[in-house]
């Protein structure tokens, strides 16, 4: 899908895409690939990828330290992409993922198109969902903490343990 928007990947590129199923095992339903193009001290960047009526779960960036929190720029690059944010419920075009009514509480909906930007200030709870042909977007953000990241579904875990 990356290649498919007209993003050049190198081996390398390809050989580091991840994929972030939360511990939910339902990948399809809740998940995200990410490929991380850099993450330095200060500065990061992102392609992330979501097939077609994937949801990344609903969570937030909190304080670390004296840190307020990762700062997040969203930029869309192809496909159908939703948002959903605080403010007025306005949800028209996508979906809570069935069973997790509780889990998705941010419903204002702002539709990301190819090269449409939202900004994600520190703390701002968030989840977004492609539509039927999947999407592909930039994520540039300041000092990367996704370890640290909250969600609002307790069952997830964001590091994925691999057990013997």
């Amino acid at each position: 899908m990356i290649q498919a928007a007209g993003i050049y990947l190198t081996e390398t590129d390809k050989m580091n895409i991840t994929a972030a199923d939360f511990g939910l095992n339902q990948i399809k339903t809740e998940g995200v690939q990410i490929l991380t193009l850099f993450d330095t001290d200060r500065m990061a960047a992102k392609i992330l990828v979501l097939l077609p009526y994937q949801t990344e779960p609903e969570h937030w960036h909190p304080p670390v330290g004296n840190d307020p929190g990762k700062e997040e720029v969203i930029r869309g690059i192809w496909g159908d992409l939703t948002f959903y944010i605080p403010g007025e419920d306005n949800m028209k075009e996508g979906f809570i993922v069935e069973g997790k009514e509780k889990c998705y509480t941010m419903r204002h909906e702002i539709a990301i198109g190819p090269g449409d930007q939202l900004i994600l200030p520190p703390g701002t709870k968030h989840w977004f969902q492609a539509g039927k042909r999947g999407a592909v977007m930039y994520s540039f953000s300041t000092k990367v903490t996704d370890l640290l990241d909250q969600f609002t579904d307790p069952n997830i875990i964001r590091e994925t343990k691999i057990e013997e």
